[in-house]
């Protein structure tokens, strides 16, 4: 009986430790200095961001940022975030003396929470070339944007699709990060081909159901945008 106790007291404690929150800045290298950008942070985050701090670089390479980079480090439990602190003066005075110089006033920073249960890929399972799809939720909607998440998966799944879903934190309007891994390159593509995705979603969920799939997306999802990524290891850290 101790025993069962002594678990029920440490579940809060696993919540909170947990690692799964990634987080992401983007960036934008003035159109002149790319190279000199890309030499530059590639020298900084495998000097400064190392271990649980290691990074995974990205070049945006479609939609409204493309040209950008994400940078993304984790997972980290919030706890583990809590206690970071800084990285010290020599690693801000080279971020802001080797890097910043060659970086537009354009960027973000954010947090992600990986949600397992309505994603069909773990969250350590990376990939080369992604895509992200991102949906902002109309206020009050929340229940509505996670039920039709939720119905996603299973259709996911019977595609072959590999994908991860985040939920923003504290980042800006709430929205969920869809992200697609194409584990065999971008010609996985195709298992999104639109009628397919129908012609599934309807055999899991009922003849018309599709119909409710996409009054759902109108009454629910303020703004929604998708892009592709392209892994850069020869920046990254990890």
């Amino acid at each position: 009986m101790k025993k069962i106790l002594s678990l029920l007291i440490l579940i809060p404690f696993f919540g909170i430790s947990q690692k799964n929150v990634i987080s992401t800045n983007r960036v934008f290298a003035k159109v002149d200095k790319v190279l000199e950008f890309e030499k530059a942070v590639s020298a900084h985050y495998q000097k400064y961001h190392t271990g649980e701090w290691s990074a995974r670089i990205f070049e945006i390479v479609s939609g409204p940022d493309a040209g950008g980079y994400q940078i993304s480090e984790g997972p980290n439990s919030w706890e583990t975030i809590d206690s970071r602190g800084d990285l010290g003066n020599e690693h801000t005075i080279d971020w802001n003396k080797n890097v910043t110089i060659y970086l537009t006033d354009r960027g973000s920073s954010s947090y992600g929470t990986y949600q397992d249960s309505i994603s069909t890929i773990a969250l350590n399972d990376w990939s080369d070339k992604i895509s992200i799809t991102h949906y902002v939720t109309k206020i009050g909607h929340g229940y509505n944007m996670w039920t039709l998440l939720e119905n996603l998966r299973p259709v996911w799944k019977a595609l072959g699709q590999s994908v991860a879903v985040f939920a923003s934190s504290a980042s800006g309007p709430n929205q969920y990060a869809v992200v697609t891994r194409y584990k065999n390159g971008l010609k996985d593509r195709v298992l999104s081909n639109n009628n397919l995705f129908k012609k599934q979603y309807e055999l899991i969920h009922g003849n018309f159901s599709f119909q409710g799939y996409t009054e759902t997306m109108r009454s629910s999802v303020e703004e929604h945008w998708s892009e592709i990524l392209f892994y850069r290891k020869d920046l990254s850290s990890k």
